[in-house]
């Protein structure tokens, strides 16, 4: 026996049926894909870093021909681990504003970076992408999207840290401190000279010195000089306030036969905080922070 529907339901049906075409004609205006306004790509001083070393990131943006950017947007730098979850991070903004980018542009640029001292050893994926300062919403762009417009640009193999040159901070130097709200940032304060020992490379290497004076106990400029076997191999002004990435070239007849070789930072001025700060109880020799101090063999 055929059964008949009574007029209510076929109206409910019908009804239904509206809705649920309704709903899927408005998926497909969500789903439509966005403009990408660019693309992006990196390319690596090493495609192998061992933990705690630098890395010159070459960043390179290729401006779609109609790219309008209405305000300026951060370049978001992810690297994850094989399982693609997050474990450090390089986000910064440009050096030309995004709303300086030109339709057909190519914005290019390098950073100097160094690797944290995270316990993961492995292949890594670098993930770029632009986002709003405002909304923290990334904007579409042209590439291999992992999800959330965050797009693959490189791979990057992370070695122990074992790797590194083996470097000693001697006398002068005082107890190491990490930021409060960000365990990866580290540093270690000289007095008035701190010397470095590290393991001799015998070749032609490259000292990274990154350095700044906070400004929280003077505003002063200061004179740093490092000398290696007694013999200054840079000399610089320190302002407050503004970090120095110093790259030192160390050449092998400089460095010498021994075993071991030294290196000593020192500066012109120092400041005691609990003579300068009303309050403060902190009776150290303060000289300039070191964030790092590495030695990269070429």
């Amino acid at each position: 026996m055929t059964q008949r529907l009574s007029r209510p339901s076929v109206a409910l049906a019908i009804a239904a049926l509206v809705c649920a075409s309704s709903a899927l004609d408005a998926c497909k205006r969500k789903a439509a894909p966005e403009t990408p306004m660019g693309t992006p790509s990196v390319t690596l001083s090493h495609d192998k870093t061992p933990l705690g070393s630098p890395i010159d990131i070459h960043y390179k943006f290729v401006v779609a021909p109609d790219a309008h950017f209405a305000e300026d947007l951060r370049v978001m730098v992810h690297v994850v681990d094989a399982d693609e979850e997050l474990i450090f991070g390089f986000d910064h903004n440009p050096p030309v504003p995004t709303t300086q980018w030109k339709p057909g542009q190519t914005i290019e640029y390098t950073k100097t970076v160094f690797i944290p001292i995270y316990p993961y050893v492995g292949e890594a994926t670098i993930q770029v992408g632009l986002h709003s300062m405002a909304t923290q919403k990334r904007v579409a762009l042209a590439g291999d999207d992992a999800g959330q417009h965050a797009y693959k640009v490189a791979k990057l193999q992370l070695q122990p840290q074992t790797e590194n040159v083996f470097t000693i901070f001697k006398e002068g130097w005082h107890p190491a401190e990490v930021a409060e709200h960000n365990a990866t940032v580290e540093w270690q304060w000289t007095k008035k000279a701190g010397a470095l020992s590290f393991k001799n490379p015998k070749k032609d290497s490259m000292f990274y010195l990154d350095v700044d004076n906070p400004g929280s106990v003077s505003n002063e400029e200061q004179k740093v000089t490092v000398t290696l076997g007694g013999q200054v191999v840079d000399e610089f002004t320190l302002k407050p306030k503004v970090p120095e990435l110093r790259q030192i070239p160390l050449k092998a007849t400089l460095l010498g036969a021994g075993d071991v070789t030294e290196l000593v930072i020192s500066v012109d001025k120092t400041y005691v905080p609990a003579t300068l700060i009303p309050g403060s109880k902190d009776p150290r020799e303060l000289g300039v922070r070191v964030f790092h101090a590495y030695v990269d063999p070429r």
